[in-house]
């Protein structure tokens, strides 16, 4: 075996992400977050401590003279469990099985009541200089549930509501040096108590343990944190009691400006010009009048426009600048925002500000696109589509939930939306048993061409909130906060439930400038499922779900698990559970068994042959999840708009990053360790994609950009278990404009065949070149039909023993910048397969993230790939890289910088 080592050393390091980034939007052009020192790397010391224990008065305890005596350490962002956790009050309970409520480690809600996670939190911070003389305000971006806010021993004030945000001015209490804020958070009213309800559920069956028993819903809150299927079964122990967003001072003149709004108007099908209308709530913060002018600039376009006002004392009013008005508003030739594959992602910047004569009183910049994002069920079956600037667009898209203890920070956030990226879809689906996503959030989304839709903290397997006005008020607060994001397409208020009354009417109101439906599984939304691991042979076939028909017209849940890697399994649990399997320990972590990966995904796992060791049974595991989510995919882009077999306007994936640590994995753990399905999703969802249909024996060939391609060469060739290429198809064929060509080649495969063989696709532009290429494993195992364990795409595969040991040679460049360079030649006569490249430190510990242009892939004799791997320095902490080459019929070998 031969290698090529190069090994360069550069003094520059990859860009890190900056501890003092935060989740949530500055509110001024002077301000600073108030970020722990614990676990995020802030400047500041939070401390924690039980109300009843504490024992005085916020009065006291937010004063200066106060000494926070015997206090746990905090985390803010955070909640109480999580800085619990932090100070090893209690241990990691995403460890094995640890958080079985049964166990009885750390106390829940249900059954020590309230007052048991009802905690102060308490911190002392310095105003800049350069503050003095302005007028100061203390925010905060969120928290679970309820609070009493006090400041240098004066009461400022409440925020309720998980979903809320609240400024106080501060300025008349701010001290000189040490200033004091301590903030009592009480937990959800009703926190409900996970396990089986005792009675019928209304979501969909099977699911009759999610959320408890379904009183979490009683509150305007996260309800996942009491117990679902695809998270901690037992629920979160606080409910997520906290200070869970940012909190933050910042400065402005007397008069403030609030909630900026930018809508776009299209005069559709003719994109050549937009209307703009721009709307801001002005305060008078003072009890005199205020004078002054509101003015605006579009920095993209030079454009100005501004108003004279002359505000009451306290006034609040909303200014409205419409295009009719004002010229700058009508642009001519706007640069669109489209979403993912269908155009450039451009955007716009608006400045606001009010200013006094020579002073500007307060400034909010405003960052939206010039698009037009609509639905309609103008289809054959009346299911509904999905509209971008009068263009429709097939959603390939997934259902995002939130991190299980809302541990997310913004090094997270861009890894989980970078792997999502790579991925290939277009659209995220907030769950509406999760959060409101935080600023960050949806910047990157508007950078990144993701759609986004939003649901709002209802779903069917719990009651719905008993203060309907503290409700509506939280949506009022998530709307504002998030509508002028071009990312944002749809309003949504429940998942598989219906409305609170007076929301629909308040979130048309707050932005008409978006569609909304009442459920997720309504107006031309069909239900969803599957959900767990099922035979592939029956996506091919659409018989996955017993429900009946899942893949046609718009389906908001269908999906599969995939197991985390090995790295990431020896993190999850005890060396003793992992193997031999400990199905009580696995199953916990797999929503108690839901996903059926000790049962059905075992037995495909097994159809490689038996393991001996977890190491090998969780490489044969990649198999089974690459082959599947490539499936999925690859049958939703095969009914594309009615090319296929059936018409399709799209689904959503349910789902694709992991809460918590678990055996039913995804993309990508929580860790944060991309697993194979990663890079056989990022295969099947490639914008020109060459594809294999299991069950007819076919290839089509799949586009998702707005333009036809013609002249290009569709290749299969057909490999045995010796590495022998038995046979080669080739046609010229056309692609339409965002459509498929289906069934281009129809592939035959002889009696005489190996039990299992490979498939090679290679499309080609006119001018030769690669433009796709997919690699298949099949067996010749016949289909039994559905719910068996049968068929080419998963029986049949214990002899691909036989496929024998190969090598490769490899030129290796550790460059610096977070980067490395891999280049990968099979120099033999041996197909390798499902090589993976593994960056690790000196221990072997994963660097998570990191992001490897390709990996878990199949080199042909001859074949050569290079694969880069970014990664951020900062993660080795001192420790040696290392890189390891393995595969299956690959020895693993290693190389060190």
């Amino acid at each position: 075996m031969r290698y090529i080592v190069v090994v360069l050393f550069l003094a520059i390091t990859f860009p890190c992400f900056s501890q003092q980034q935060n989740l949530s939007k500055a509110s001024s052009t002077e301000s600073f977050f108030l970020t722990s020192a614990a676990s995020h790397g802030g400047k500041y010391n939070w401390q924690i401590q039980k109300v009843e224990k504490a024992g005085s008065s916020g009065e006291i305890i937010s004063s200066n003279s106060y000494k926070a005596e015997s206090w746990s350490q905090g985390v803010v962002p955070g909640t109480v469990l999580s800085s619990l956790v932090h100070d090893k009050t209690y241990p990691d309970f995403y460890y094995g099985d640890l958080n079985r409520r049964s166990n009885k480690i750390i106390p829940d809600i249900a059954d020590v009541g309230k007052q048991f996670y009802h905690y102060w939190y308490r911190t002392n911070f310095e105003i800049p200089a350069n503050f003095s003389g302005k007028r100061i305000w203390l925010k905060l971006h969120g928290i679970n549930y309820k609070s009493e806010v006090w400041f240098n021993g004066k009461k400022l004030g409440n925020l309720n509501g998980m979903f809320n945000t609240r400024s106080f001015d501060i300025t008349a209490l701010v001290s000189g040096k040490s200033n004091s804020l301590a903030i009592k958070v009480s937990p959800v009213d009703v926190p409900g108590s996970s396990g089986p309800k005792n009675q019928k559920s209304n979501g969909a069956v099977g699911e009759n343990s999610n959320g408890g028993n379904g009183e979490i819903g009683r509150n305007v809150t996260m309800l996942m944190s009491v117990g679902w299927d695809f998270t901690l079964p037992d629920g979160v122990r606080d409910r997520n009691t906290g200070i869970w967003r940012d909190v933050e001072v910042y400065t402005t003149g007397d008069v403030v400006l609030e909630n900026p709004f930018v809508q776009t108007k299209l005069p559709l099908p003719d994109t050549t010009s937009a209307k703009q209308t721009v709307s801001v709530e002005v305060l008078n913060a003072t009890n005199i009048v205020q004078v002054g002018i509101l003015k605006g600039v579009i920095k993209q376009t030079k454009g100005t426009f501004q108003q004279e006002l002359r505000l009451q004392p306290n006034e609040r009013r909303t200014i409205v600048f419409s295009p009719e008005e004002y010229t700058a508003l009508q642009l001519k030739k706007p640069k669109l925002w489209w979403p993912i594959n269908k155009g450039n992602q451009s955007l716009y910047n608006l400045e606001l500000s009010f200013v006094q004569g020579s002073q500007v009183s307060h400034v909010k910049n405003v960052k939206y696109g010039v698009r037009e994002i609509t639905s309609d069920q103008n289809t054959p079956d009346k299911s509904r589509r999905f509209l971008v600037n009068g263009y429709p667009v097939f959603i390939r898209g997934t259902n995002w939930v939130p991190e299980a203890m809302l541990r997310n920070s913004v090094k997270r956030t861009h890894a989980e939306l970078k792997y999502t990226k790579q991925s290939g879809l277009n659209l995220l689906r907030l769950w509406g048993g999760g959060i409101a996503e935080s600023d960050y959030f949806f910047d990157q989304c508007d950078e990144l061409g993701f759609l986004v839709w939003n649901e709002y903290w209802l779903t069917g397997d719990t009651q719905f909130p008993s203060d309907v006005p503290l409700y509506l008020e939280n949506i009022e607060s998530t709307v504002k906060r998030i509508r002028n994001h071009a990312s944002l397409a749809y309003h949504v208020s429940s998942n598989e439930s219906t409305e609170v009354k007076g929301a629909a009417n308040l979130i048309r109101s707050l932005d008409p400038s978006r569609g909304y439906q009442m459920q997720s599984e309504c107006c031309g939304i069909h239900d969803g499922s599957p959900y767990k691991y099922e035979n592939p042979m029956q996506y091919f076939e659409n018989t996955a779900s017993k429900r009946g028909s899942r893949v046609d017209g718009f389906n908001p849940e269908y999906g599969t698990p995939c197991l985390p890697t090995v790295e990431s399994l020896r993190e999850m649990m005890p060396a003793k559970d992992l193997w031999p399997i400990n199905k009580k320990v696995w199953d916990y972590m797999d929503g108690n068994g839901f996903h059926q990966i000790t049962t059905k995904y075992t037995d495909a796992v097994n159809q490689f042959g038996a393991s001996s060791s977890i190491e090998e049974f969780a490489k044969k595991a990649q198999f089974v999840g690459a082959l599947n989510y490539r499936a999925i995919w690859e049958v939703w882009n095969y009914n594309k708009f009615a090319f296929g077999d059936r018409w399709a306007s799209g689904f959503l994936f349910w789902y694709h990053n992991s809460p918590t640590r678990q055996t039913g994995g995804r993309m990508y753990d929580w860790s944060l360790e991309p697993t194979a399905a990663l890079y056989y999703s990022q295969d099947g969802l490639e914008p020109l994609h060459a594809q294999f249909d299991y069950l007819k024996n076919t290839v089509s060939v799949y586009n998702d950009y707005r333009k036809a391609f013609k002249g290009y060469k569709l290749t299969a060739e057909v490999y045995d278990i010796h590495s022998k290429r038995i046979s080669t198809r080739s046609k010229n064929i056309d692609i339409p404009s965002d459509g498929l060509v289906k069934d281009a080649l129809s592939l035959e495969f002889p009696e005489s065949i190996s039990q299992v063989h490979f498939i090679k696709l290679i499309l080609k532009d006119r001018r030769g070149k690669i433009i796709s290429d997919s690699f298949y494993w099949r067996s010749r195992d016949k289909y039994a039909g559905a719910w068996t364990l049968t068929g080419p795409a998963i029986s049949g595969f214990q002899s691909l023993k036989d496929l024998g040991k190969t090598r490769l040679n490899l030129a290796t460049s550790f460059v610096g910048d977070g980067l490395v360079e891999v280049k990968l030649s099979n120099k033999s006569s041996i197909i390798a397969f499902f090589t993976q490249l593994k960056l690790q430190n000196a221990e072997g510990k994963s660097i998570s993230p990191a992001f490897y242009s390709d990996n878990f892939f199949n080199l042909l004799p001859g074949e050569s790939k290079t694969v880069r791997v970014k990664y951020d320095e900062d993660d080795l902490k001192g420790s040696r890289l290392k890189l390891v080459v393995d595969g299956f019929n690959l020895s693993p070998t290693t190389f060190g910088r």
